[in-house]
């Protein structure tokens, strides 16, 4: 990096302090009773919930095209927002009207970027204050242990780095795929941890507990696989449901170029053109994929249901209203064109069945831990 970037650089980091400055303030206020313990996991249920939000936004980012209204990093042609970068744009637009630089896409990028770095800031502030508590309180350094704050600010260093390639990489397909895991990977991380500092034990069968886990992978692949629809462009492959094209259910694909994974976008296999075979062939293994999930997800639902513990029902209709969002607005982007509310409510329920999954998934970890030794 320059110069000039390293000023954008400090520059986007002081905007994020600005910006994380104020939840900060609000959570003190708000939680200047409470143990060292409860503002701690306040902390981060604040980041998990600002976390979700920066998903959703980094969606809107990517399906407005704005992932390269500002076409470096970590500045705006090497200013802290677009207000300095204002000529730089003019000219690139002007060159290219119909192209990824405009004011407009400017800020939603740069927006995109503040607060990101924003949530890296919480999470740094999530790590220190985590191992403070562990230094005091022992009790508390067993509840949770500071590694995971630790893992978690690693990780978010890793997704600001896989966000500087999505931009440089001019948005290469598994980059911007791999970034959009590590958000949902980010929000599984702070739901676990969250969960932990409220421990409420589930203790369930060993075929339940292997169930659920079974399930939290399928449910990833599957995020994946929505991922990479979403970064080719690929969703209006198939127009009709639940056939795909013209009534055919099973129409031409071509699995070999769709599924080739390190190239430039709308490139294929042999350098050429991406052909449309491909995209009806990655449209095509997402919704095959949603139709297993789905039957998997039902079943291990209605097994929770009938599990004894009381609790079991209510996280079977969490799963069951979660997966219902999902068909709804994964239906509504075929049928309706794509649009993009669909299309952000349908990125939403991604991230909320991976975000129940994880807060079961540690209420299941408590509960085996709290059985007694055989």
């Amino acid at each position: 990096m320059n110069h000039d970037d390293w000023i954008a650089l400090a520059q986007l980091a002081a905007l994020g302090a600005a910006l994380a400055a104020g939840p900060l303030l609000w959570l003190r206020l708000r939680s200047t009773a409470a143990t060292p313990t409860a503002r701690l996991r306040a902390l981060t249920v604040l980041t998990l919930f600002l976390t979700f939000d920066l998903i959703i936004f980094g969606a809107f980012t990517r399906l407005t095209d704005s992932g390269l209204g500002c076409p470096d990093w970590p500045g705006c042609y090497g200013q802290g927002s677009p207000i300095g970068a204002h000529a730089d744009i003019a000219a690139a637009q002007a060159a290219m009207p119909t192209g990824p630089v405009t004011h407009g896409k400017a800020w939603v990028e740069m927006i995109h970027r503040y607060l990101a770095s924003a949530v890296g800031v919480l999470i740094l502030v999530l790590c220190v204050s985590s191992w403070r508590l562990a230094r005091k309180t022992q009790a508390a350094a067993k509840l949770v242990s500071p590694w995971w704050s630790t893992l978690t600010l690693f990780w978010v260093c890793m997704q600001g780095a896989f966000g500087a390639l999505t931009v440089t990489m001019k948005l290469f397909p598994a980059i911007v795929t791999l970034h959009l895991l590590g958000g949902m990977g980010l929000l599984m991380l702070l739901a676990w941890q969250a969960q932990a500092y409220e421990p409420k034990p589930l203790p369930l069968s060993p075929g339940l507990r292997r169930a659920a886990w079974g399930l939290l992978v399928l449910l990833i692949v599957q995020v994946a696989l929505g991922a990479w629809v979403s970064t080719n462009y690929a969703v209006l492959a198939c127009s009709e449901f639940p056939s795909c094209q013209a009534g055919q259910w099973w129409p031409a694909m071509d699995f070999t170029h769709g599924f080739t994974i390190w190239r430039e976008l709308g490139v294929g296999a042999d350098g050429g053109w991406l052909p449309f075979e491909a995209l009806t062939a990655i449209h095509m293994t997402h919704r095959l994929g949603a139709l297993l999930v789905f039957t998997l997800l039902l079943l291990f639902a209605w097994a929770l249901w009938r599990a004894p513990q009381p609790s079991g029902r209510l996280w079977a209709q969490r799963l069951l209203w979660a997966a219902a969002w999902q068909f709804v607005s994964g239906l509504s982007n075929v049928v309706l064109d794509w649009p993009i509310v669909a299309a952000l409510a349908h990125t939403a329920g991604a991230a909320m069945l991976l975000m129940i999954m994880s807060f079961l998934l540690a209420q299941i970890c408590q509960g085996r831990a709290a059985l007694p030794a055989a």
